[in-house]
């Protein structure tokens, strides 16, 4: 971390999408208490299926000839699943239903679920792939027993297709399925903003929510930018995990993926990303300056500033002390006139923003560049 800055404000002008629906509330807390502001666009929503009559079915299914093996594939899936019981008052004669099966849980999630539920989990996926599960169900031997596979909101993942060929019974449960985002503008909204540089960051905690969001962003044309921003470290993508990365790789967008593969750990690679330094810098005569969507950092003093001065600031310091001409500072102007004299007034605007921090230089008959240290 850099010396003097407070843990606290370690996130201190940086503007952070959450494009996720479950517990994106607690993840915009963690992000927040360090002085984000964050803001949600969950490109997908979580449709409940505590009502459906499929899933009734099928739990009395299993009530009445119990299981030998319980696939978890999500924690948020398999709470439903338990919820829904409760609702409906099979939860008891589920309960013991499932006593005595083998519990095998794609993940630290599905494990915390199981948990919860009062159950044991027998084995835990260290990759949370479905493929993992699969070859541990394969090595242990299935033939002839009976598996209930408690599917993600996407539905199956390749599972049900491989038990049933080594000769075992299956039987999927989906409990939620993935809808349309609450609110699309937002979601179209986010990728803009994560386009133009009104964001620092956004963060992914499913693979359908990822998908769903780079699809949102390559329809209003952002998702160009978006590569540039993150292929130039001023745009930091963050993954809850590898599955989660998937379609961002797929996509060719750089990402940070957690290392534990759970929100808390998630959260901590985004402070620990601009808190401990390792943003896009650049040493000047005034300092070490930092160059975030709400303003900048100088050495550990943040300075917020308008988004015209912000987006100068940035262009002035991606060109690292080269001087660029006002037609040149003109094109990153947001939006309205775009002329020198509009670019003299922003200058001055910004110049009046960082107080006594002289660090834009006017170049005689060329223009303006950064106060780059030379050593």
């Amino acid at each position: 971390m850099t010396p003097g800055r407070a843990l606290d404000s370690a996130l201190a002008g940086c503007t952070i999408i959450v494009a996720a629906d479950r517990r994106s509330a607690d993840l915009a807390t963690a992000l927040e208490r360090r002085g984000a502001v964050v803001h949600r666009a969950p490109a997908l929503s979580i449709v409940p299926n505590a009502d459906d009559a499929e899933l009734l079915r099928r739990t009395r299914q299993l009530i009445a000839s119990p299981p030998d093996i319980v696939v978890v594939t999500t924690g948020v899936g398999f709470r439903g699943w338990m919820d829904a019981a409760h609702e409906h008052g099979l939860d008891e004669e589920l309960d013991a239903a499932l006593r005595d099966a083998q519990f095998v849980a794609r993940g630290p999630k599905a494990h915390g679920a199981i948990q919860q539920a009062g159950f044991t989990a027998d084995w835990v996926a260290e990759s949370e792939t479905a493929a993992e599960v699969g070859e541990y169900l394969l090595a242990s031997g299935i033939e002839g027993r009976r598996v209930v596979v408690q599917h993600h909101g996407a539905g199956s993942d390749g599972l049900d297709e491989l038990l049933s060929a080594a000769g075992a019974e299956v039987l999927s449960v989906i409990v939620y399925r993935w809808g349309p985002p609450a609110n699309p503008e937002i979601v179209r909204r986010s990728a803009l903003q994560a386009a133009s540089g009104e964001a620092d960051a956004v963060l992914f905690t499913s693979a359908p929510g990822a998908a769903s969001w780079i699809s949102v962003a390559e329809e209003v044309g952002a998702l160009d930018g978006i590569r540039s921003r993150a292929r130039a470290e001023r745009l930091l993508l963050a993954s809850v995990g590898p599955i989660t990365a998937g379609p961002l790789h797929q996509a060719d967008l750089p990402t940070t993926i957690a290392d534990r593969g759970r929100l808390g750990s998630l959260a901590r690679s985004v402070i620990a990303h601009f808190g401990g330094g390792h943003a896009p810098a650049l040493w000047t005569d005034a300092g070490r300056i930092e160059v975030r969507s709400g303003g900048v950092l100088v050495d550990s003093r943040f300075l917020p500033l308008s988004r015209s001065a912000t987006a100068l600031l940035e262009a002035l310091s991606v060109a690292e002390g080269r001087v660029l001409t006002r037609a040149e500072l003109g094109r990153v102007l947001p939006g309205g006139d775009r002329n020198g004299h509009a670019v003299e007034v922003a200058i001055a605007r910004l110049r009046e923003s960082l107080g006594g921090v002289d660090i834009v230089q006017t170049v005689v008959k060329r223009g303006y560049r950064l106060a780059v240290y030379e050593s």
